[in-house]
Order: structure tokens, then sequence, then C-alpha cells
């Protein structure tokens, strides 16, 4: 840090000269005295050139902060693996000595690796407030900072590497921060295959090496060939509430992703090629190999005439340069590529056999096997990307295709009746479609189409956001029949649908909508052609929004119970796919903790969660990090598997006050949010969502639909945006308001001791309690009040209201798990917050000049408001959180 803290102090003079760069000084060290009036001072009124500028400054700072971060975790670890003992904490290795020592059997092992299956999906939500050609510079830092851990650089080498990282900071520093036009699906497809194509791609491979080495030290089996890993995208697909998402960028998507996939298989291909020399009179080849020489010579006869004369006797590299011409057609659509990725699986697993046979262990079947690891991850889709449209687009397309006007406000039981009969009967639609149906319709053609073109795994499941019941499944089966998706001489469709719960409210009837589901017999049928096999999505962001964090954590857990229970009755296999955010209030905190605290039989070996925004970057942007996360993710799934926490005669109790907390919760979090009229006001005054609501960093609206500020609500308001305003007013209140009044009430009913050992022995409780501590910690109650002076009397009525569930909530928090100050039980990230919170400072006093400034001009698109979108993409990097 200190290093790179005065690279971008030589920036600054350079570029801006030295009296600017004094003036961040002197910023700077106000903020670290909290000398907040001092530094008020040094930033009110400046001209919004200066001011943006400044912010810059400070943004600059904490990227390079975030990245030494990342590199200095990477660095530990490696240090661990040099020179600890034992494993580290959360390794495969690690791992593998638990469930040892616990007396799981080989057995019992080898069953679980046949069925765990690990599935990040990365989203398109707009919370990613970094462009990507930004993201490419700091990928190439990262890489120069990693070199540094090597020891035995020379000075020489040392100096070259600074030199290209001021040259990163420098040309980042020139380079303008805001798009100039709201990003397509398809740049934010682009930002997506960034880490799909450049991070992920390379570190599949050494996770299934690591994965073996782990099963192979402690077990005598094998692992499985099948893939442990998959990986999955919203990008393209995702509709809801996106007028630019539908048929087209899902085939666009889909045509990208294979372009590029294709192309690193083609250049791998012409690698292997190269380094495969052996000649095949001195080693010896299998015959499927030179029959593959020959047949493939035969259809490629112009790369064949390429390969010089004096390599024919080398039969492997004149295989791998013939597959990479084959790839090369496939990539091209031409009639001699591969159909299919099994096809190419199908090569490179005779080529390993080969290899085997002939003394080929240490000469060239590494690199083969890596290559053959990545075509069965990705396929020839790369990523599969997942469908989603809102219940109420089904509602009102049926409305339209049955000719019944009065069809969303019929009773749900009537709808299921007539979608029963209509899927049983075969009906076609009766009315002409609109434009809005045939949309809808064309998505499900287009589902059709991809599969045929890029695999059976090019598609996920198709999501419904906001379903409410058992008609909302049937309406999908219904659409995507007429939409062409019905299988050839059978009554139903190849498609896996995943109902979205997300309320509280719904969250609470999941499992009669189950019920009612699998008691139909049309859907069992259904169910019985996709092997018996259920998808269920639950939602952590709106879950928050809606009823604060307490009763939606609750909520969610007590909804995965009973949908455990309701579909093992009826026999049919779960999946939970977890809607989860960037930060605590959507679901974000320490995915490994959230794993092992979720419910009893809601894990069994799969786990498909969301990976959305900075959080995609933070765990995904380096290697080393990106590797440390899927260990640590499949570590968790495997130990929540195999090794169940055990049912406590405690728990009835335990739930029955958490019933409370969750009630007690969620009223005190609506009393303010939804009950009292004027708080949507205060919202609207004392954050920056004015300013968010405008920003260019997502390709669909911040709203799902119509106007919140005409109606004077917040239920249309995305909860993304929600929580990027309550993050950059230094409040956070979606992460904590409610809890401390519910924590109060239940220690007066049934004691501190008693809450105390829930904590102790419970992990859904001690995973919640976490994660609001994190968030309390990262609030900023004395940058808060400030923001709240920008809604004048209204800051007046409810800032003290704030404050003092704040309070409550920090002095229950602290009381609880028996610590003298807020993170006590986690230093590294007590001591990251207390490092960046004074310098998040002085963006925000910017901020909050700034916004007074612009709206009493009207609210201009001027430079105002470009030092506006500075300020809150600065605050998003110290902070490392938008929504």
């Amino acid at each position: 840090m200190r290093t790179l803290g005065a690279l971008v102090g030589d920036v600054l003079r350079e570029q801006c000269g030295d009296g600017f760069f004094q003036l961040v000084e002197r910023a700077r060290r106000a903020a670290i005295a909290s000398a907040d009036d001092e530094l008020h001072a040094l930033v009110r009124a400046l001209p919004p050139r200066d001011a943006e500028t400044l912010v810059r400054a400070f943004a600059t700072y904490f990227e390079v902060v975030n990245l030494a971060e990342r590199i200095h975790r990477i660095r530990r670890r490696r240090d661990y693996l040099r020179g600890a003992s034992d494993p580290q904490e959360g390794s495969l290795k690690a791992t593998t000595r638990r469930l040892a020592a616990a007396n799981v059997t080989p057995a019992q092992v080898a069953a679980l690796l046949q069925r765990l299956r690990i599935e990040p999906v990365f989203t398109a939500h707009p919370t990613e407030a970094t462009r990507r050609t930004l993201l490419e510079k700091e990928q190439v830092i990262g890489r120069l900072l990693v070199e540094r851990l090597d020891p035995s650089r020379t000075p020489d080498e040392e100096r070259a590497a600074l030199a290209r990282i001021r040259e990163e900071v420098t040309t980042a520093w020139q380079t303008d921060p805001q798009p100039s036009a709201r990003p397509t699906v398809m740049d934010e497809l682009e930002n997506v295959l960034f880490y799909l194509t450049d991070v992920v791609y390379r570190i599949v491979p050494p996770f299934y090496e690591e994965l073996e080495e782990a099963v192979h030290n402690v077990y005598d089996i094998e692992v499985p060939a099948r893939p442990v890993l998959h990986f999955g995208s919203w990008v393209g697909g995702d509709m809801d509430g996106n007028p630019n998402a539908g048929a087209e960028t899902l085939r666009a998507a889909l045509a990208r992703q294979r372009e590029l996939l294709l192309d690193r298989y083609r250049r791998e291909a012409a690698e292997l090629a190269r380094r495969l020399s052996q000649s095949g009179a001195r080693t010896g080849v299998s015959d499927a190999v030179r029959d593959s020489v020959a047949a493939y010579g035969a259809q490629f006869s112009k790369a064949l005439a390429a390969i010089p004369t004096r390599y024919h006797d080398m039969p492997y590299r004149v295989l791998f340069a013939l597959i990479a011409a084959r790839l090369e057609a496939t990539r091209r659509d031409e009639a001699n590529g591969y159909a299919g990725a099994i096809e190419l699986e199908r090569d490179l697993g005779m080529v390993l056999a080969s290899l085997r046979a002939h003394h080929g262990e240490h000469a060239g079947l590494f690199g083969v096997q890596r290559l053959l690891r990545r075509v069965e991850t990705f396929g020839f889709h790369l990523a599969t990307i997942d469908v989603r449209q809102h219940a109420h687009v089904h509602r009102a397309v049926l409305a339209t295709l049955l000719r019944d006007p009065d069809w969303t406000a019929r009773p749900p039981a009537d709808r299921l009746t007539r979608l029963r009969r209509a899927l049983e009967q075969g009906e076609r639609p009766s009315g002409s479609p609109d434009d809005q149906a045939m949309r809808t319709l064309d998505v499900f053609e287009a589902i059709a189409d991809c599969r045929a073109r890029f695999g059976p795994d090019a598609i996920g499941p198709y999501i419904i956001s906001m379903a409410q019941g058992a008609d909302d499944v049937l309406a999908v089966l219904l659409l995507a029949r007429w939409g062409g998706l019905a299988q050839p001489g059978s009554k139903h469709v190849a498609l896996d649908i995943a109902p979205l719960f997300e309320t509280v409210a719904d969250l609470e009837g999941a499992p009669d909508v189950m019920r009612a589901l699998l008691d139909d017999p049309y859907y069992r049928a259904h169910l019985a052609e996709r092997g018996m096999h259920q998808v269920v999505m639950i939602g952590y962001s709106d879950s928050n929004k809606d009823a604060g964090i307490g009763a939606a954590r609750w909520a969610l857990q007590r909804a995965q119970a009973a949908l455990v229970e309701t579909l093992d009755r009826s026999g049919i296999d779960l999946t939970f796919f977890h809607g989860r955010g960037g930060t605590v209030s959507r679901g974000g905190g320490k995915i490994a903790s959230a794993i092992l605290s979720a419910p009893a039989g809601s894990v069994r070996g799969r786990l498909r969660v969301t990976e959305q925004g900075e959080v995609i970057n933070a765990k995904y942007g380096l290697r080393g990090i990106a590797l440390r996360t899927l260990e640590q993710t499949v570590s968790a799934v495997t130990l929540a598997t195999a090794l169940p926490r055990s049912a406590d005669a405690r728990d009835t109790g335990w739930v029955g006050i958490m019933d409370d907390i969750a009630r007690d919760s969620r009223a005190a979090y609506r009393a303010l949010v939804y009950d009292d009229a004027r708080f949507v006001e205060y919202f609207r005054l004392a954050t920056p969502i004015d300013v968010i609501q405008r920003m260019e960093i997502g390709s669909r609206p911040a709203s799902r639909q119509g106007d919140e500020r005409q109606s004077g609500e917040i239920e249309g308001l995305r909860a993304i945006p929600w929580v990027f305003a309550w993050t950059q007013s230094r409040h956070l209140l979606p992460g904590w308001y409610g809890l401390g009044t519910a924590l109060d009430r239940a220690a007066e009913h049934y004691g501190t001791a008693t809450l105390r050992e829930m904590i102790r022995d419970w992990p859904f409780l001690r995973t919640l309690i976490d994660d609001v501590e994190m968030v309390l910690g990262t609030a900023d109650f004395s940058i808060a009040p400030r923001y709240a002076c920008l809604a004048g009397e209204l800051g007046e009525r409810y800032f003290p209201i704030i404050r003092a569930e704040f309070d409550r909530t920090v002095a229950n928090v602290l009381a609880l798990k028996q610590e003298n100050a807020l993170l006590d039980s986690d230093p590294a990230l007590q001591r990251s917050i207390a490092l960046r919170n004074p310098y998040v400072d002085p963006m925000s006093l910017l901020q909050i000049d700034l916004l007074q400034r612009w709206r009493a001009d009207g609210r201009p698109d001027n430079d105002l408001f470009r030092a506006l979108l500075a300020s809150v993409r600065g605050i998003a990097q110290g902070l490392q959180s938008t929504g």
C-alpha cells in the first residue's frame, strides 16, 4: 500500500500539479484526524471540475488499495502453502482430512463427488460502477503485483514492473470513467465475458488438479470425470423489467460466447501441436490416433498441406494442428466442424489413452488433460444462460392469447384449472398475439434454436420472477408449447421452470405453491420427463427491502426448510438457486458461512448462486482469488452435505424466539419505511438516489414498472438502487434497521444469556449477527447526519429515530458477542474498514455539497452532475460496495 500510494501521489503531481496534490494531502490528513469541519471547509464550494478531479484522486487511491488487499490475500495463501504443517482452513485438503476424521467412508465420498455441482451464475444487474477498460487495467496491475512476490527478481526487473504499473495507473487516470451512453445488453455481456474468459477459463484445470490431489491424499478413490464446476449467466436472457433483452439478445449472447470459447480451444490445440513433438516411430501411437490423422487430413487438406513435411512423422503434432483446423471450421459454422463438444471430448480422450499407453504420462498428457477439463466444463457454450421474466408479463400475454381480458383478475385456482385443461387437451391460442405476446413466444423459439446450435446445456432454467401460485408455472409451460418447445409426439416441453419467491409473503407461501404443483397430475408428469428434479429460486433482495434483514433472513431460512420437507415427501430432487446480491442487505456476506448455516437437507451437494456487480470483481478479478473462492465454496458445500448439523433439543425453543425476533424486526422496519408516508421523501432527499437513477451503469431501468416518484411509494424501486443509495449516504439502513428493537425485546423476554447461547451454538443466528455487525462497522454515523441535513425538517424528524435504532443495534451486537468494539472478532476486516472509512469522508462531504448545488439548480445535466457521478463511483470504490 505504501508503494502504490506513493505511486498514485506521483501521478497526481504529474497530471494535476503540485497545488492540487497539496489539496489532496490536506484533505487526507484532515480525514485521518476526523476533523470533519476542517475537511468540509476544504471541499465546500469547489468548482465542479475541481470537485470531480478531487473525487477521482481518492477513487484512484482506493483502486490500488483494493488491489493491494487482494494481492495480500494471495501472498498469505502462498506463505501458508509453503510453510504451514496443516492445510489452510477452507481448502480442499483441509476438507478431505475433516471428512476422514469424521469417519466418512470412501464410498460416501465417491457418491458425493458424483453429485457435487457448484454453479456460480453471473448476472447483468447494474451494480458494477467500473468500466471494462478500467477492469482490464486493474487485471494488468494485479498480475504485475503478483509477479513482484517473486523474491528472486532483480532491481531492474522491479523498476520495470513499477514503471508498467505507473503506466496503467496514469492511462486509467486519463480515461473517462463514465461511459458516454447507457450500456447495451451486449456491453454487459463483454463485462461478464472478461471474467469468464480471462480468469475462470484459466483456473478450472488447476481447481480439478487440486481436488484430485486432496482426494488421493486421503482416499484411495478416483475423482469422476464429470465436472463439479458449471458456470451460468443472465446476460441476454434476463427480461424481467428490461425491454432490451429478448430472443435476439439470447441468440447473440450465446453466439458471442461460442465464438470466444472456440477461439480459445483452437489456440490451445495449436499450442499442444507445438508441444507434442514425439515421433511415432520412437514412442508408438495408438491406431485410433493414426486413423484420426488420416481422416482429418483428408477433410482438411489445406491445413495438412500447411504442416511442414518434416513434422509428418509426429502424429500428435499433426493431429492437434488438424483439430485446431476443425475448431476453426466449427467457429465458422462449416459443414466439417464439430457437431458438438462431445466429439471434441472423444478426440482428446483418444489422445490421452494413447499417451498413457505409450509412456506419455509426462510427455504431453498434462496439457491435453487441462484442455479436456475445460471442454467438459464449458462445452461449446461457455456459460449456461438462464431466461427470466416477470409473472405479470405471462399473465398479460395469456389474457391476449386466450382472449380473456379478465384473466389477470381471476382467482389463481380458476387460472390453474383453465391452464391445465389447455395443456392436457393441446389447445392452440384463440387470440391474435400483440407485440408483447410475439416477443414472449419468440423467446421460446430462441430457446429451441439455441439448444440445437450451442448444445443442450446452453439454456438454463426459465425463472419466473414474483411467482405467487402454481398457475404461474403452468402458464410458462403453455406459452412454451405455443412457442414451439414441445417435443415431437409429446405433450410436454423440455424446459426446467424455476419459480422465484422474493417477498416475505411469497416465501411463506412457497411450500403451498409447490404442494399444489406437485399434486397437479400434468406438472407431475412434466417433472417425470425432467428426471424428477425441481429448481426453486429464492430472492434475498426484495425480501430484505420488503421486511428488513432480520425478518427476511428468517423467512428465507424457514422457506428452505419447509420446501425441503415438501419436496422430500413427494420424492422430488430439489436444488435451491440463491438470488444473492453483492451487499449483506441483498444476501451478500461470507458465502461459506451462509452455506454451513443453511437448513438441514437444503444443500445436498448442489449450490446455484448469483454473482453480481462489484462482487464479481472482488471474487473473480484475479486468478488466485478466484481459485480460492471456488475452493472455499466447494469445501463448504461438501461439509454441509457430508457432515450436516445434528438436530439439537434446543432448536424448537430457538425457532420460537427467532419467530419473535423476525416479527418485531419486521414491524419496526415497516413502521418507518412503509407505514410513515413521508419517509420516502426523506429517502429521496438524504441519499443520492436521484443521481443513481440517472447513472448509465445498466441496460435496464431502475424501476420495474411505472415511476415510483409519481406514486409516492418505494415498492416499484428495484432493490439494487435502494441499497446503493443508502450505502452512498453511509446509513446502510437496509442492512440493520429493525433488528436492534427486536433484540432488545428478545433479551427482555428470554434473557441475554439465552441469546448468547443461540449465537454460540446456532449457525443461522451467528451468521446473521456477524453479517449485521459487518454492516454496522461499515456505516458511518459521523457522516450520515450530514446527509440527513439535506432533507431539512424531515432530517430533523427521521434521523434521530434512525440514530437511536442504530445505537440499539450496535449495543445489542456488542452485548451478545461480548465485544468492546464492532468487529473485534474479525480484526482483519476491522482494520480494513478503519483504514477505508476516513478516506471515503472527503468524497462523501463533496457529494453532499454537490447535491445541494445541483438540486438548487434544478438537477441539470452539467458539470455538477458529472462531478456527482464521479463521487458515486468513488464512494463505491472506497466502500467496495454499491447495491
